[in-house]
């Protein structure tokens, strides 16, 4: 999920869009492309979709990137999904999931012992990850359940929607009111001493899932602001920057972007910074590059907002629960089974390609 003034993990990979000169050859959705020197990510996804916006060619390639997606090999296969999703022309999306639910259900076995259902927290409006209007609950939510149901997992569960993320963090887990929260940031813990207040205390009070989601934050302009065509994070300073209140900075602060080089504003929502660029309140407006696409779509002001093509963070999403719960690093545990499983089968991939179908066709 995300944290108030501050939270979130933060791998912190920068420059992850930078543009290459040219590339030499076309690329099409629905192929596998053999990477040339000077490729970049967003090069190869202007290539193949007419947009800088990689995240989907991260997505299906996720192994093969998560070490380093800012340095692409020569002779590095990558496979472009169609725009749908879809890995190749002639897969179907949710395929995988119906093959791992009938596998599951065909295996499953009662245990005769009982255990209380874990008890999971999140939050709404933030589609396409946890909100309850979307199919099961949103991609997060979705993938927690799932979870609970592979790497030989059979627990019940539920699933509440509290829609104050800090409530989670500030109460709900610390009091043993709810045992995980859908979902979070882990701050990048080896860096404690340039890290803020709050990223800290995630680091010290917190135990994180493995990833269930790397998305690159992008970092939005008015076209004709002095910091448009930053090239080094250090040419943010002196810059207004809006992050909504609960989502994370921690990326921004390994950066050396703290107060008072820079100056934060978190107002409730996206669209709310969104709006604030717009309006001129503040320079900067920093978060998932799908939301930030979404909110100038709704604001139909798209052609009024520049995204920096050369830098760019790397943010992972986690479950999480409280140190002081006595299970929590059981709970941790078993998510893990269940994510390593799917990982492993695929279905993974299948949850959130056809999570990003859904919202992509109710955007429309």
């Amino acid at each position: 999920m995300k944290t108030a003034s501050h939270n979130y993990r933060s791998t912190a990979l920068a420059a992850v869009l930078i543009l290459a000169p040219a590339i030499a050859s076309a690329q099409q959705a629905c192929t596998t492309y053999t990477v040339k020197d000077g490729d970049t990510l967003g090069s190869i996804a202007q290539a193949a979709y007419g947009s800088y916006d990689y995240q989907m060619i991260f997505n299906a390639n996720r192994d093969a990137l998560a070490q380093n997606p800012n340095s692409l090999p020569a002779g590095l296969q990558l496979i472009l999904p169609c725009e749908d999703g879809r890995l190749t022309p002639d897969s179907e999306l949710s395929a995988v999931i119906e093959r791992e639910s009938a596998r599951q259900e065909a295996n499953r076995k009662k245990s005769n012992v009982y255990e209380p259902p874990l008890k999971f927290v999140t939050s709404n409006d933030w589609a396409p990850f946890t909100d309850e209007s979307l199919t099961g609950g949103g991609i997060f939510v979705r993938m927690a359940t799932t979870a609970m149901q592979r790497g030989g997992n059979d627990r019940d569960y539920t699933v509440a929607y509290v829609d104050h993320w800090m409530s989670h963090i500030e109460t709900l887990l610390p009091s043993g009111a709810f045992d995980v929260s859908i979902a979070w940031e882990a701050p990048d813990c080896s860096k404690l001493d340039m890290l803020g207040e709050f990223s800290v205390r995630m680091c010290t009070e917190f135990d994180f899932s493995l990833p269930i989601y790397e998305t690159a934050y992008a970092f939005n302009t008015l076209a004709d602001s002095k910091y448009a065509n930053a090239r080094s994070f250090s040419d943010y300073a002196g810059a207004r920057i809006c992050r909504p209140d609960a989502w994370p900075i921690s990326d921004l602060e390994v950066q050396g972007l703290v107060e008072p080089l820079v100056s934060y504003v978190h107002p409730k929502s996206p669209l709310d910074c969104a709006r604030m660029l717009l309006d001129g309140e503040v320079d900067l407006y920093s978060i998932e590059a799908e939301t930030s696409a979404s909110n100038f779509k709704e604001l139909n002001a798209g052609d009024r907002v520049s995204t920096n093509p050369a830098l760019a963070t790397f943010i992972s999403y986690h479950f999480i629960t409280a140190k002081s719960n006595p299970r929590g690093r059981v709970y941790i545990a078993m998510l893990n089974r269940g994510i390593t499983e799917m990982r492993e089968s695929g279905e993974w991939y299948d949850i959130l390609a056809t999570g990003l179908a859904e919202y992509n066709k109710l955007s429309q």
